[in-house]
């Protein structure tokens, strides 16, 4: 009778076994939980798809990915097919008969195992290299895009004559090859080399031969391939050494030949070439020979040759050729270095001018100059004044401006262009009264208005405002003033991080003034959610599944995201490096966030490598400040394109700005039609176009040491600077630039620049001063001025600390400790003037009844001597020695009634009003050439040249009769 209790074929299994209703419902489900796996990495290559649509640049997303999909598929199929095309050659040449061991009766279990799925095994293995494989080369895009693109630079390299592009774009694409390639023949070798041994090719512990030929002559082919690119590496090595990064004791960081690598690593490497090429040949000649003989001799004495030729022999050389000797070894490689260096830096036609740098402020020159000028020092420092906008124009909890706001020119209702502070009253989802998914993303969508203030001075009146707060020149909600109609909603924002749902059936809040208005959003930006399909996969894409049901979102719904102009600009343009700092600018009656952006490439010969997250940190460096690429190593850098991203719609647009960068031509022959030509940015636009910081603050770091064009001298280091840390901030961190406007010495006018100053290598003293033209409309745009510092100046932590040794500064700030207040120091600008420097710093107080910073005193040095006063006039004149204080009247007698005759103004009250009529006369000829109004112009300069004749004439004038005499016990005011 069958065990009816169980067993293989009883009852019991039977029971076991799952119904055709399970069956089918398991199957079911499989298949829904694979669609519902595959739907999930749909959703976000769908949403990708339909982003890069609606912003207008589909074109990079579809480049991208076909390059990826056509890299991923011909290098992951070529790596499985050379993989598998081994295991098959291995298995074809396999013994017919194994050994009688214990080694082969050991394998047999294995060989039993597997046979009946060798078919599949072989696939496996294939399929699991060749998705690695192509996983990896579809990194390689822009590398391959490159090389397929690449623009010649027309600039050769000194060594090799080979031109730029060569390392640039050619030399990493072969790198690539090669690493591929050496790695095809490594797994190729592992996989024949387990396949010979389980079937017995090859032998370990069994008597007698311990491979069979046919073993022994297709690993002899795989090993000569792995040698013959270990030649081609040799080759590529040369070429290498242009590129090579190495440290330096004379100079730090250095990329390039020396005098080791040009007389001793370059030969070895040409005789390591042909050693391994001779080698290579030794292994495939053991298909005939069948031994391993000459190819393991031939290996051997590539490896000594490595050794003795390739590590030894440069040591020699530059232990008894080039240390007794360096400097006179090394000069005409570190000339290279220098050369290469600036180029590619832009500074090549950067030269240091000798200046004094020692005024004196008895002189009455520097006070004519300086009181024609004196409007130009921005006292509103953006990056103090933040907590002021935020206190005085925020209106709503809802809203923030950024921690530090920008400085841009605006022309005022005289004509005449100011350099102004302004920021954008941004949607602050942190202040929001209640917070909840309606609210967060389709009730509270976007900002309002730009707010704007005088970057040069700041409420004086008290009916007008508080005294030393800023004085704005555009403020409210919605905001009025000079800048005139503009769509004020700002939908795309630095601080705008969130999503938002907007233009459906839910209204958005637009402001709160006497009440709430609404708004329903009518710009064309963002994707649509109107049919359910798109808004699964935001559902899914953004882990958010109300958005496949709710009830707010229908016909007309649009999704708003990557809000961020950074972010914008960077999806768009992959191949850019975006500076660390967008601002806003009105123009066109539209909000423009403006970007700038970078071309960088790591591939120049011989020049030094910076990284761009170190060179780029100064005091004021927070999340908004900071380069996009922190650890990006480059040694050739270019500002090349100037992005806009409007703050209503999100629209991108990509200018071309460097029209002779090879790089960048090289991106746009990949990515055709995306970069629109210089010539299409319109003239407003330029106007609020200026150099950027980042690539000043690059520029600066490598003038520390490449401002020296002679290799003794900077081999020595004598004439090394530093970027000196900011005197005003407590952390060692350097002092970042300032934009102002300022006339260099030799120069007719003032220009819009951003400056820097650099001290001694290891000491505080004043070295140098750096200011470059930043106005994109000058000719001379990005033209650097560098003033090499003759005598001993004091330097910015020196004057910080003479300006605080002044005994009003005591007396201030022991007044606002009496109040509970405190003290915030503005920017220390420091301004080239005839022959010396003068040092301007807003000094602010914080607390009491107004707890954000107020501007109350001005700090001025100049030529050793401090000054503390209330307003910059009044430290200017003190500085100088001009009385500003008002002139009794005249004691003479009135003239009759009826004579308009004045009597000729004297002493101190005709270099008044002098001076007035010189500021008067430079601001009228500013403001001309604003207009290009040649004539005015001209009329301007002549009557700034009469006003100032008249100043001089009045500076040496006796005192008049009619004025009255200072008591003879006390010295005159100023004197």
């Amino acid at each position: 009778m069958p065990d009816r209790g169980g067993g293989p074929s009883g009852p019991r299994m039977r029971v076991g076994r799952p119904t055709r209703r399970v069956r089918t419902l398991l199957m079911t489900l499989g298949v829904l939980a694979v669609l519902a796996m595959a739907f999930v990495m749909f959703a976000g290559f769908w949403t990708d798809w339909l982003w890069y649509r609606s912003v207008k640049y589909s074109s990079v997303f579809t480049t991208t990915l076909w390059t990826k999909i056509g890299l991923f598929a011909v290098f992951g199929l070529l790596m499985a097919g050379i993989v598998g095309l081994n295991i098959w050659l291995a298995h074809r040449l396999r013994p017919p008969l194994s050994a009688m061991s214990l080694e082969q009766q050991s394998l047999d279990r294995y060989r039993m195992g597997i046979a009946p799925y060798k078919k599949w095994v072989l696939l496996a293995i294939t399929a699991l290299v060749g998705l690695i494989a192509g996983a990896s080369a579809s990194t390689q895009w822009r590398t391959w895009l490159m090389w397929v693109n690449g623009v010649p630079f027309g600039t050769k390299d000194p060594q090799f004559q080979m031109d730029v592009a060569f390392y640039a774009f050619d030399l990493p694409w072969y790198r690539f090859l090669l690493g591929f390639g050496f790695a095809a023949a490594v797994l190729s070798l592992i996989a024949a080399a387990l396949t010979h041994y389980l079937y017995g090719g090859l032998r370990i512990t069994s008597p007698g031969a311990r491979a069979t030929a046919a073993a022994t002559g297709h690993l002899s082919v795989l090993l000569g391939f792995f040698v013959a690119l270990k030649a081609i590496a040799y080759w590529l090595d040369r070429y290498g050494l242009a590129v090579k990064s190495s440290d330096f004791k004379a100079t730090g960081n250095w990329t390039g030949l020396r005098y080791v690598d040009a007389n001793a690593y370059l030969p070895a490497k040409t005789i390591l070439f042909c050693i391994a090429v001779i080698c290579a040949l030794l292994f495939f000649a053991t298909l005939w020979r069948r031994t391993w003989q000459l190819p393991v001799i031939g290996f051997g004495l590539m490896v000594l040759s490595a050794i003795l030729i390739g590590g030894l022999y440069p040591a020699i050389v530059q232990k008894f050729q080039v240390q007794p000797n360096e400097q006179a070894k090394e000069a005409p490689y570190i000339q290279k270095n220098i050369d290469a260096t600036r180029k590619a830096y832009g500074i090549d036609k950067t030269k240091a001018e000798n200046y004094s740098g020692k005024g004196d402020p008895k002189r009455k020159t520097e006070q004519r100059e300086q009181s024609t000028s004196a409007a130009s020092y921005r006292l509103m420092d953006s990056n103090i004044v933040s907590p002021a906008f935020q206190q005085l124009q925020q209106e709503r909890k809802y809203y923030q401006f950024p921690a530090t706001l920008d400085v841009d020119r605006y022309t005022g209702p005289d004509g005449k262009p100011q350099d102004t502070v302004i920021g954008l009253r941004e949607l602050n989802i942190k202040g929001i009264p209640k917070r909840n998914w309606i609210n967060d993303h389709f009730t509270y969508t976007h900002g309002y208005g730009a707010i704007a203030a005088k970057g040069t001075s700041a409420v004086t009146d008290p009916d007008k405002g508080t005294v030393g707060a800023p004085d704005f020149t555009e403020s409210g909600l919605p905001t009025t003033g000079q800048l005139g109609e503009y769509q004020q909603r700002i939908y795309y924002g630095e601080k705008t991080e969130q999503y938002s749902i907007v233009g459906g059936p839910q209204k958005e809040l637009d402001y709160e003034k006497n009440g709430e208005e609404t708004t329903s959003y009518k710009g064309n930006s963002g994707v649509s959610l109107s049919n359910t399909f798109n808004r699964a996969a935001y559902a899914v894409a953004f882990s958010e599944p109300q958005i496949l049901y709710s009830g707010a979102i229908g016909d007309g719904s649009r999704i708003l995201y990557n809000r961020t102009p950074k972010e914008r600009v960077e999806a768009v343009a992959p191949w850019l490096t975006i500076d660390g700092d967008a601002y806003p600018a009105v123009v066109d009656g539209r909000i423009k966030w403006i970007v700038d952006a970078y071309t960088t490439s790591d591939g120049y010969p011989y020049a030094s490598r910076t990284t761009l997250g170190e060179t780029t940190a100064d005091s004021l460096t927070d999340t908004q400040r900071a380069v996009v690429a922190q650890q990006n190593q480059v040694n050739y850098i270019r500002n090349s394109v100037k992005a806009t991203v409007d703050a209503y719609d999100g629209t991108v647009d990509l200018y071309q700005w460097d029209t002779e960068d090879p790089v960048l031509k090289t991106w746009m022959k990949a990515f055709p039609g995306t970069v629109k030509a210089k010539s299409d940015i319109a003239p407003e636009l330029k106007s609020h176009l200026r150099y950027p910081q980042d690539m000043f603050k690059v520029q600066r770091e490598l003038l520390t040491r490449y401002h020296v064009t002679d290799p003794d001298q900077f081999y020595s280091g004598s004439d090394a600077w530093q970027v000196p840390d900011d005197p005003t901030n407590k952390d060692t961190s350097a002092v970042p630039p300032y934009y102002l406007s300022l006339k260099m010495p030799g120069e007719s006018a003032q220009k819009f620049s951003l400056t820097t100053t650099f001290t001694p290598s290891g000491r505080p003293n004043l070295g140098a001063f750096m200011a470059v033209d930043a106005d994109a409309n000058s000719e001379g745009y990005g033209a650097i001025r560098l003033l090499r510092v003759t005598s001993t100046v004091p330097g910015p932590s020196q004057v910080q600390s003479e300006l605080n040794s002044v005994p009003e500064v005591a007396t201030f700030v022991r007044d606002l400790r009496g109040t509970d207040s405190e003290i915030d120091y503005g920017n220390l600008l420091t301004v080239p003037l005839d022959g010396g420097f003068l040092y301007v710093e807003p000094v602010y107080a914080r607390g009491g009844a107004a707890n954000y910073p107020l501007l109350k005193k001005v700090a001025v040095s100049y030529g050793g001597k401090p000054v503390f006063k209330d307003s910059l006039a009044e430290a200017l004149n003190a500085v100088f020695g001009v009385d500003g204080a008002e002139q009794p009247p005249p004691t003479t007698t009135p003239p009759p009634p009826g004579d308009t005759t004045q009597p000729p103004a004297t002493g101190d009250a005709a270099l008044k009003q002098a001076i007035a009529d010189a500021q008067k006369a430079y601001e009228e000829g500013q403001a001309a050439l604003q207009k290009n109004d040649w004539a005015a112009y001209g009329k301007a300069q002549a009557d700034l040249q009469a006003a100032l004749e008249r100043a001089a004439a009045a500076q040496s004038q006796p005192r008049s009769e009619t004025e009255p005499e200072a008591p003879a016990e006390s010295p005159p005011p100023g004197d």
